[in-house]
């Protein structure tokens, strides 16, 4: 009888397990804001879409402030052994990221076929910060490039043809001269031109390199030109246009004020991230133009913005569910929606043939100058121990645009500088 009893127990307890529902796979997901819009909103509303649709899949979104803080929560976190699965995080940590021993590449988690129609469908621009050695780290999400947006009202007030941008570097200087205005006490109310140089001071300065004709670093990210003539030839441009042509505000500009410059007409033109376009169109109060950066030798500009990471310390069973869910969010509706929401270059070219996009750009036809100016784009500067190097061309930079030194040795002492670190990853 005993025997029966624990015979029966034995079939209960079977099929208890059997009827019992699959544990959902619970993956976390650091993602930044840095761009005004509704980034957070959106991704919010995507990943319930996301998680709605697939019931055995529960995502933690958590917003861990600017590139920079989910960078470092990220690394804190795994070196902990509390990594999250995913995180967007800049494209230029990749080297980091790598050299931490904290991601693994994309491939394993895909098939040949799909390394061909789901990788392969990413702009190649995107694709020189995200892939390395033959394989995939990062997978192209928030995307972006710098910039021109234009006052269209400030260049009718000043006699210029408000449909037309300055296209070269000539131009950019002739037209901001007519651009700038002055009170009775000769104080400046009105910059022709504003350039940020706090926040991402390298950035933006390679709307002006790359132009120039240089690249700042090789793709193996051991090995960068700091010094390079044309590069010198860049950063004494954007001193003179402030110290010589007197057409932008001198010393440190900033960043994140430079959207709310541009509304209070503090400058007539404005670099800045294309991922600010849905902010301008929401906040401008008057019509505006966006355009390529203007050329010296050539068009140019770098990529910019963030791709998905895979961190390797979760489970196989998260790694196969993260990956699913960065194929979901890239695919072309969501990557449609993604940038009619935020102003980032939607990075796959079918995302453009959506319908919703095609009815997008027919009222903010804005938005394709920066896929567009994808044809000319070189990668955002990455290398090994990325935040050491780029402080160092950061600081020539800065110490330039103050005045301290003079663009030719600052730039030499931060090529200096750099090889002094990449030598070793060589």
């Amino acid at each position: 009888m005993a025997s029966n009893f624990l015979k029966s127990s034995i079939v209960a307890a079977l099929l208890s397990a059997v009827s019992l529902p699959a544990l959902a796979v619970d993956l976390e997901f650091y993602f930044p804001v840095a761009v005004g819009g509704k980034a957070a909103d959106t991704i919010s509303t995507l990943t319930a879409d996301y998680v709605k649709a697939h019931p055995d899949v529960k995502i933690d979104a958590i917003y861990a402030g600017s590139y920079t803080d989910t960078l470092t929560k990220a690394i804190t976190a795994a070196r902990g052994g509390n990594a999250p699965q995913i995180s967007v995080l800049l494209s230029t940590d990749m080297f980091t990221l790598i050299d931490e021993d904290l991601i693994e590449p994309f491939d394993g988690y895909v098939s040949e076929d799909e390394k061909k129609s789901w990788i392969g469908a990413f702009y190649p621009a995107f694709m020189q910060n995200s892939q390395t050695g033959g394989k995939t780290w990062g997978i192209p999400f928030q995307r972006s490039t710098p910039v021109m947006y234009w006052n269209k009202e400030a260049f009718k007030e000043a006699g210029l043809d408000p449909e037309h941008a300055p296209e070269n570097w000539e131009e950019l200087v002739e037209m901001s001269k007519k651009l700038v205005k002055k009170d009775a006490s000769g104080n400046v109310t009105q910059w022709g031109v504003r350039i940020p140089s706090a926040g991402f001071p390298y950035w933006l300065f390679q709307g002006l390199s790359t132009p120039a004709g240089a690249i700042l670093a090789n793709a193996d990210g051991n090995k960068t030109q700091f010094d390079d003539p044309k590069v010198v030839e860049a950063l004494q441009y954007m001193y003179d246009l402030s110290n010589k042509h007197g057409v932008m505000q001198g010393g440190s500009i900033d960043w994140g004020a430079t959207p709310k410059a541009f509304f209070e007409h503090e400058a007539a033109i404005v670099w800045t991230t294309t991922g600010n376009l849905t902010n301008m169109v929401a906040n401008a109060p008057f019509e505006f133009g966006v355009g390529f950066l203007p050329k010296k030798e050539r068009f140019g500009a770098p990529t910019g913005g963030g791709n998905f990471y895979l961190f390797k310390d979760a489970s196989d069973e998260q790694k196969k569910a993260a990956v699913d869910f960065v194929k979901w969010i890239t695919e072309p509706e969501q990557a449609a929606k993604w940038s009619m929401a935020t102003g980032y270059v939607a990075p796959r070219a079918d995302a453009w043939e959506t319908d919703a996009m095609k009815d997008y750009v027919k009222t903010v036809p804005q938005a394709l100058v920066a896929r567009d100016q994808l044809e000319y784009a070189v990668a955002e500067l990455s290398t090994y121990e990325n935040q050491r190097v780029t402080s160092f061309l950061n600081d020539a930079i800065a110490a330039t645009l103050a005045g301290d030194k003079e663009a030719a040795p600052a730039l030499k002492e931060a090529q200096e500088k750099a090889e002094a670190v990449l030598k070793n990853y060589r």
